[in-house]
């Protein structure tokens, strides 16, 4: 994916209308100034999720998600910056040139060849499905078999199926018809050449039901096929697409385009294994599901459902050897940070059969009867094998704590090992013991948390900071201090986020709320000349000696200082949008203070009651602001002397304590009574 100019991402945010864009996932309501919605990040019953039109910016103050027009498509559709940027393009007409950075011929050789395979791709998978609906032998074996399975016609649609012909080429001669090259359909695997006569070609898919795979963006990449021959000759019962340059079948998950929407409403993903389970549980009513399809999971595939919910639930075949199967990429979730879940279903039956017996509301209650925790599911299943060998029952407890440490969660991974020593009756100093070692032993843990760290012992969290391709939150060493002197710690989802603040520091962030409001709005100082807000607040600041200790407040104060030097003063966006992800987050927040409690602008012609709006009274509010700051600072230095007076031993240091703390408390005594006479 190229790079995108500067100024043509400067375009996409000027043209896209965050109204517009919100707008079309919720439904908007006007309250005071802003527009208001139930969140589409979470689920609850009363609207706290604000758009500020003006200042281009939302904040959810439930689930506390906020950003930009840019950081809403990224949250919500779940994908990059680049790819968010390129959304908004598209919706807004906005072309994107190609990099000016100059390429190699091979670079354009290999975007060519993608762009060619995509169309390509594209255009098998209406072949395809124009030879199950138009053709007589599509009607009468493809469409037949998924009558018999019970697939229909909305189903069929959504997933895109379709059949391919037993001929041996038919595809080939319809795509040599349509103008493709013979390279690209052996590229994209469609078309195979025979291993003794080059020039000799011949179709890979013959007499198959056809599942197209999407990837996250909807594009199709490829094709799972399912033969409906039961002859010698059939071949494979299954048979997919080879990896090519579009698809790489541990990049993704099937079904999951089509679940995006379910997912991100019920923050839970079911993972099956074939694509007729997604399909027959998607037909049901339950969509919110997605299929590994055989394949191993992968640490890409993990990072892929993270990106949409930290919730993942196994749907097991009702035999020993699902739950076989479903080790080999449990500890991949574990260690990606994600809480799985098993639901296992009766014995002979898989996701696909019991739900076309048993109905949709069957299936569900079975999923609410019989979901549990892997770690809890694993230690009883072994528990049962276990029970009177005591060498398995070793072997058990060392492959559950193994499990266990691939959780990034320290509370969870003390839980399971509670109930681990619960359900085989082993004192839990053991089992810590043991599970220390297993941590240690785990050198290279094999889940997206990897990158050589160790997995962690019981003890202090290391949750890991994430990180995608836009510019990443606030490093540590940001300034050259630590997160704890910026105000940061480590949430419980692993990101830096901020500190509830002491009381000095909330006045701070009064006075850069204001900065960030109203930089541009006129007050009127003492002496009665005019000053814009932002250098007002500044230079009252500086001459009272009053500094910022938050370092967010002092960096902002700083870039807003510099503008300023240069005859200019930073517009709304440009802290909004800013490259550190925590002042990003700071701004909006302090921008949602000042709009989350506008009036409606009826309340003076419904009420006939004038309430002055902060603008009205911005001169005052600023004064008042500078004033607390002093006054806080002032108390915490005559508390300061004071606790220092009782261990002064000279006469000369008592003396000089006293006439300090007289001075300073005259200072505060003035600066309370200015705050008496403030009215806002």
């Amino acid at each position: 994916m190229s790079r995108i100019p500067p100024e043509v991402i400067d375009q996409i945010k000027l043209a896209a209308d965050i109204t517009e864009v919100v707008g079309g996932f919720v439904t908007l309501r006007r309250k005071g100034q802003n527009l208001w919605a139930p969140c589409p990040f979470h689920d609850e019953k009363t609207a706290s999720f604000s758009v500020a039109p003006a200042k281009g910016f939302f904040k959810c103050f439930g689930c506390q998600k906020s950003g930009s027009v840019v950081d809403f498509v990224m949250e919500i559709e779940k994908v990059s910056y680049p790819e968010a940027l390129r959304w908004l393009a598209k919706r807004y007409g906005i072309s994107i040139p190609e990099s000016d950075v100059p390429k190699s011929d091979e670079e354009i050789a290999q975007q060519q060849e993608r762009d060619s395979l995509f169309i390509l791709t594209d255009w098998a998978k209406e072949f395809f499905k124009q030879q199950l609906t138009a053709s007589d032998e599509g009607q009468g074996i493809g469409g037949a078999y998924l009558r018999e399975r019970g697939i229909q016609r909305p189903a069929q649609d959504a997933f895109e199926l379709g059949y391919s012909l037993d001929q041996w080429d038919a595809l080939l001669l319809a795509a040599q018809r349509a103008g493709y090259q013979a390279k690209y359909l052996e590229a994209t695997g469609l078309v195979v050449t025979r291993e003794d006569n080059s020039d000799r070609r011949y179709d890979r898919f013959r007499g198959r039901v056809m599942f197209p795979i999407h990837n996250a963006s909807g594009r199709v990449v490829g094709f799972g096929a399912r033969t409906l021959r039961r002859d010698d000759k059939a071949g494979a019962k299954y048979l997919n697409s080879p990896e090519s340059a579009i698809y790489h079948k541990g990049d993704v998950l099937y079904g999951l385009y089509q679940a995006r929407e379910a997912v991100r409403k019920e923050d839970v993903i079911y993972l099956v294994e074939g694509y007729l389970d997604v399909i027959s549980l998607w037909q049901g009513g339950v969509r919110n599901v997605a299929a590994i399809s055989g394949t191993a999971l992968t640490e890409n595939q993990v990072r892929l459902l993270a990106r949409y919910t930290k919730n993942v639930t196994l749907l097991l075949d009702g035999d020993a050897a699902g739950l076989r199967a479903s080790k080999k990429g449990v500890d991949l979730l574990l260690a990606g940070g994600l809480n799985v879940r098993v639901c296992p279903l009766p014995a002979g039956e898989d996701p696909d059969s019991f739900i076309q017996k048993q109905g949709d509301t069957a299936f569900r209650a079975h999923l609410a009867a019989n979901t549990q925790d892997f770690i809890t599911f694993k230690a009883r299943a072994w528990q049962q094998q276990a029970a009177t060998d005591p060498t398995l029952k070793a072997d058990a407890i060392r492959d559950v704590l193994a499990s266990i440490a691939r959780v990034q969660d320290e509370i969870k991974r003390s839980v399971f090992i509670q109930e681990c020593a619960r359900l085989f009756g082993m004192p839990e100093d053991v089992l810590l013991t043991a599970y220390n070692k297993i941590a240690r032993e785990q050198s290279r843990p094999v889940g997206p948390a990897g990158g050589g760290q160790r997995p962690p012992a019981i003890g202090p969290s290391t949750a890991p900071t994430a990180a995608d391709g836009r510019p990443t939150n606030l490093p540590p060493e940001a300034y050259g201090i630590s997160p704890e002197e910026q105000g940061l710690q480590i949430g419980p989802d692993g990101e830096l986020e901020l500190i509830e603040a002491p009381a000095y520091e909330r006045l701070e962030r009064e006075v850069i709320r204001l900065i960030l409001s109203y930089a541009d709005h006129t007050v009127t100082a003492p002496d009665g000349q005019q000053w814009l807000l932002a250098p007002y607040l500044l230079g009252l600041l500086e001459g009272n000696g009053t500094t910022f200790r938050d370092v967010l407040c002092r960096q902002i104060a700083t870039e807003v200082r510099a503008a300023i030097a240069q005859g200019t003063l930073p517009e709304i966006g440009y802290f909004r949008d800013h490259p550190s992800a925590t002042i990003r987050s700071f701004t909006i927040d302090r921008l949602a203070e000042t709009d989350r409690w506008g009036l409606s602008e009826q309340w003076a012609s419904k009420f006939h009651i004038e309430v002055p709006d902060e603008a009205a009274v911005l001169q005052a509010a600023a004064d008042q602001a500078v004033y607390r700051m002093s006054f806080c600072l002032l108390e915490d230095k005559i508390a300061e002397l004071a606790a220092q007076l009782p261990r002064a031993v000279e006469f000369d240091e008592q003396l000089y304590l006293m006439t300090e703390i007289q001075q300073l408390t005259r200072i505060k005594a003035q600066l309370a009574d200015l705050l008496g006479r403030v009215i806002v």
